[in-house]
Protein backbone atom coordinates (compact mmCIF):
# COMPACT_ATOMS: atom_id res chain seq x y z
CA UNK A 1 0.00 0.00 0.00
CA UNK A 2 1.41 3.69 -0.97
CA UNK A 3 2.21 5.93 1.97
CA UNK A 4 -0.38 8.40 0.63
CA UNK A 5 -2.88 5.70 0.43
CA UNK A 6 -1.98 4.43 4.40
CA UNK A 7 -2.38 8.09 5.28
CA UNK A 8 -5.61 8.93 3.91
CA UNK A 9 -7.01 5.32 5.17
CA UNK A 10 -5.85 6.26 8.86
CA UNK A 11 -7.60 9.70 8.63
CA UNK A 12 -10.62 8.35 7.09
CA UNK A 13 -10.24 5.75 10.47
CA UNK A 14 -10.08 8.79 12.94
CA UNK A 15 -12.66 10.04 10.85
CA UNK A 16 -15.33 7.26 11.09
CA UNK A 17 -14.42 6.60 15.16
CA UNK A 18 -15.32 10.52 15.75
CA UNK A 19 -18.15 10.03 14.18
CA UNK A 20 -19.29 6.99 15.96
CA UNK A 21 -18.23 8.65 19.12
CA UNK A 22 -20.46 11.92 18.22
CA UNK A 23 -23.65 9.44 18.25
CA UNK A 24 -22.24 7.16 21.34
CA UNK A 25 -21.18 9.79 23.54
CA UNK A 26 -22.67 13.62 22.36
CA UNK A 27 -21.97 15.23 25.70
CA UNK A 28 -18.01 14.87 25.57
CA UNK A 29 -18.66 17.39 22.75
CA UNK A 30 -21.07 19.21 23.87
CA UNK A 31 -18.32 22.83 25.45
CA UNK A 32 -17.26 22.45 22.15
CA UNK A 33 -20.57 24.00 20.20
CA UNK A 34 -20.46 27.63 21.12
CA UNK A 35 -23.47 28.67 23.03
CA UNK A 36 -24.40 31.15 20.57
CA UNK A 37 -25.48 28.59 18.38
CA UNK A 38 -28.03 26.21 20.68
CA UNK A 39 -31.45 27.08 20.58
CA UNK A 40 -31.37 25.48 24.20
CA UNK A 41 -28.64 27.82 25.18
CA UNK A 42 -30.32 31.46 24.35
CA UNK A 43 -27.97 31.92 21.72
CA UNK A 44 -28.69 34.62 19.00
CA UNK A 45 -27.87 32.31 16.22
CA UNK A 46 -29.01 28.78 17.86
CA UNK A 47 -30.76 27.33 15.03
CA UNK A 48 -30.70 23.77 16.51
CA UNK A 49 -30.10 22.42 20.17
CA UNK A 50 -26.20 21.72 21.26
CA UNK A 51 -27.15 17.94 21.28
CA UNK A 52 -28.46 18.39 17.49
CA UNK A 53 -25.39 20.06 16.78
CA UNK A 54 -23.42 17.51 18.03
CA UNK A 55 -25.31 15.06 15.84
CA UNK A 56 -25.14 17.10 12.73
CA UNK A 57 -21.38 17.47 12.86
CA UNK A 58 -20.87 13.91 12.38
CA UNK A 59 -22.59 13.55 8.96
CA UNK A 60 -19.28 16.02 7.88
CA UNK A 61 -17.03 13.52 9.25
CA UNK A 62 -18.37 9.99 7.83
CA UNK A 63 -18.95 11.84 4.44
CA UNK A 64 -14.80 12.98 4.65
CA UNK A 65 -13.98 10.05 6.21
CA UNK A 66 -15.92 7.97 3.06
CA UNK A 67 -14.35 10.38 0.25
CA UNK A 68 -11.12 9.59 1.39
CA UNK A 69 -11.82 5.87 1.03
CA UNK A 70 -12.03 6.94 -3.05
CA UNK A 71 -9.47 8.33 -4.71
CA UNK A 72 -11.13 10.21 -7.26
CA UNK A 73 -12.90 11.97 -4.55
CA UNK A 74 -9.81 12.06 -2.33
CA UNK A 75 -8.65 15.27 -2.62
CA UNK A 76 -11.95 16.89 -2.32
CA UNK A 77 -12.77 15.48 0.41
CA UNK A 78 -9.11 16.11 2.16
CA UNK A 79 -9.74 19.77 1.38
CA UNK A 80 -13.40 19.49 2.96
CA UNK A 81 -11.55 17.98 5.88
CA UNK A 82 -9.39 20.52 6.04
CA UNK A 83 -11.74 22.85 6.33
CA UNK A 84 -13.97 20.98 8.61
CA UNK A 85 -11.26 20.73 11.27
CA UNK A 86 -10.41 24.41 10.88
CA UNK A 87 -13.45 25.73 11.58
CA UNK A 88 -13.95 23.41 14.48
CA UNK A 89 -10.89 25.35 15.98
CA UNK A 90 -13.29 28.24 16.27
CA UNK A 91 -15.56 25.88 18.84
CA UNK A 92 -12.51 24.74 20.97
CA UNK A 93 -11.53 28.59 21.29
CA UNK A 94 -14.82 29.18 22.25
CA UNK A 95 -14.63 26.04 24.78
CA UNK A 96 -11.27 27.69 26.23
CA UNK A 97 -12.76 30.65 26.99
CA UNK A 98 -15.94 29.82 28.53
CA UNK A 99 -13.00 27.04 30.80
CA UNK A 100 -11.72 30.07 32.03
CA UNK A 101 -14.73 32.37 32.77
CA UNK A 102 -16.60 32.24 35.99
CA UNK A 103 -18.43 28.86 35.44
CA UNK A 104 -15.20 27.42 34.30
CA UNK A 105 -13.32 24.46 36.27
CA UNK A 106 -9.46 23.37 36.89
CA UNK A 107 -10.59 20.14 34.82
CA UNK A 108 -12.01 22.58 32.00
CA UNK A 109 -9.29 24.09 31.88
CA UNK A 110 -6.52 21.31 31.28
CA UNK A 111 -9.10 19.51 28.98
CA UNK A 112 -9.42 22.68 26.53
CA UNK A 113 -5.95 23.82 27.17
CA UNK A 114 -4.95 20.26 25.46
CA UNK A 115 -7.90 20.09 23.17
CA UNK A 116 -7.21 23.58 21.22
CA UNK A 117 -3.52 22.69 20.03
CA UNK A 118 -4.76 19.64 18.73
CA UNK A 119 -6.33 21.14 16.01
CA UNK A 120 -3.06 22.66 14.26
CA UNK A 121 -1.68 18.74 13.27
CA UNK A 122 -4.96 17.80 12.79
CA UNK A 123 -5.40 20.72 10.03
CA UNK A 124 -2.44 19.95 8.69
CA UNK A 125 -2.63 15.88 8.67
CA UNK A 126 -5.99 16.49 6.59
CA UNK A 127 -4.24 18.70 3.98
CA UNK A 128 -1.73 16.37 3.54
CA UNK A 129 -4.13 13.75 2.78
CA UNK A 130 -4.70 15.98 -0.47
CA UNK A 131 -1.36 14.48 -1.67
CA UNK A 132 -2.17 11.48 -4.60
Amino acid sequence: MKPQTLNALALATLLGASAANHLRNPRFYYPVVPPSLCSDKGGRFGLMTRNQWVLASAVPEVLGAVGLLIPGTRKAAATATTLMFAGFTAGHLSALKRAWGPEGTPQARRVHALRLPLQAPLVAWAWSARRQ
